[in-house]
């Protein structure tokens, strides 16, 4: 008699984990430990060319933070390099380099930290929170990185939260919303409420994903749109129309983590989000960058970080009810990965896959490295991560 179809696609993804979980521990981990990092400052760098050599490219701060995660993670996964002096570098780097006089993170430095941009964007000061929600556990310091996130969180509320609960995306455009940034500041908020101790994370979140799901997202349609005006009405042209399907992934994701009020009506608006991802956003096995609100293709070329997102949004929406469509999802996401991975130097990632299958040829951006790790991270229902805790 042959096995369950569910014990042949789980044993499937079980194998896919293990295949993903090699090539970070063996090969990403070390060469981004060896080749990522300035040795001069600590600071990570912004991509590496396909033979892992650092480019000379201006550093984003959203990479730094993001790193910060990455190396803060990888403990969990028995990784036995300097994980802990990697995190504390890089955290000092980011103060360092980035943290401006009233608190707030600059978005751009040269590679000897001389400032290119000194605004301040909501979607960076996101990754901050969330970078120093992972280097609380990585280095044990949960009271002196809540009380540095927490003074954050106040300066992003008193420059930026409107009295609709929704947030400016930073210092200029005033009349533009942007889902965007949202999103990551309700992750960074939902990674405090695993680690630290004050209640408000929580209330931030709920508010998040209320606005999510009373301002972003289509009723009808069942999308979620990028940018609107102050009076949310669409942005005019094609930022307003813009749909992503990695972002139609990483809000189900967040938002079946997310208890709090009316949690049954979140979990069904994170899978019918999932849902209309998969059936409008995946061509020929992939989720492609964008489509227009009408789903008629806008970018159909396929980076690498949604296939990770649409991984995270399969495998917990499968554990979460059980149903087989989600389970196989998941394996066929996780497998989409491979060819993004399949480089001559191990643990770098091809960025692109062009419509019809050819990957392109191009460096290794460092912002991918994160979601890579929470994607492996999400395979396993067991580790201690920052990204695993479930409200």
């Amino acid at each position: 008699m042959p096995p369950p179809v569910e014990t042949l696609v789980e044993a499937r993804l079980a194998a896919l984990r293990g295949r993903l979980l090699e090539w970070l521990v063996g090969a990403a981990y070390p060469l981004w430990a060896r080749h990522g990092i300035d040795p001069r400052t600590g600071a990570f760098v912004e991509a590496l060319d396909q033979g892992a050599r650092a480019l000379p490219l201006p550093r984003r701060v959203r990479v730094q933070p993001r790193q910060i995660y990455a190396f803060a993670s990888a403990p969990v996964f028995c990784w036995r390099g300097p994980a802990q002096a990697i995190v504390r570098q890089g955290l000092n780097a980011l103060t360092a380099t980035y943290r401006r006089v009233d608190g707030l993170y600059r978005a751009l430095a040269d590679e000897r930290g001389k400032v290119l941009d000194d605004h301040a964007l909501l979607y960076d000061q996101a990754f901050v929170l969330l970078g120093l929600a992972a280097a609380a556990v990585a280095l044990d310091s949960r009271v002196e990185c809540e009380a540095l996130a927490l003074q954050l969180r106040e300066r992003i509320a008193r420059a930026w939260r409107l009295d609709g609960g929704e947030f400016r995306s930073g210092e200029t455009a005033a009349d533009l919303r942007e889902s965007n940034p949202h999103m990551h500041l309700l992750e960074a908020c939902l990674a405090w409420c695993g680690v630290g101790a004050d209640p408000d994370w929580g209330h931030w979140a709920d508010d998040l994903t209320e606005l999510a799901l009373t301002r972003f997202i289509n009723p009808l349609s069942g999308v979620l749109t990028e940018a609107f005006t102050a009076a949310w009405r669409p942005a005019p042209g094609d930022p307003g129309r813009l749909v992503e399907p990695g972002h139609q992934y990483e809000w189900a994701w967040l938002m079946l983590r997310c208890g709090g009020r009316d949690g049954t009506a979140r979990r069904a608006a994170a899978l019918r989000l999932l849902d209309v991802a998969e059936r409008h956003g995946v061509r020929d096995g992939v989720a492609v960058n964008a489509l227009l609100d009408d789903f008629t293709g806008h970018d159909l070329r396929a980076r690498l970080w949604p296939q990770t997102e649409r991984l995270k949004a399969a495998r917990l929406a499968a554990r979460l009810t059980g149903e087989q469509r989600y389970w196989e999802l998941a394996a066929n996401a996780a497998a989409s990965l491979f060819p993004y991975l399949d480089t001559v130097v191990p643990g770098l990632w091809f960025d692109v896959r062009l419509p019809g299958g050819a990957i392109r040829d191009s460096p290794a951006p460092a912002s991918t490295f994160y979601h890579l790790v929470s994607a492996i991270a999400e395979l396993d229902p067991s580790p201690a991560l920052v990204s695993s805790f479930r409200r």
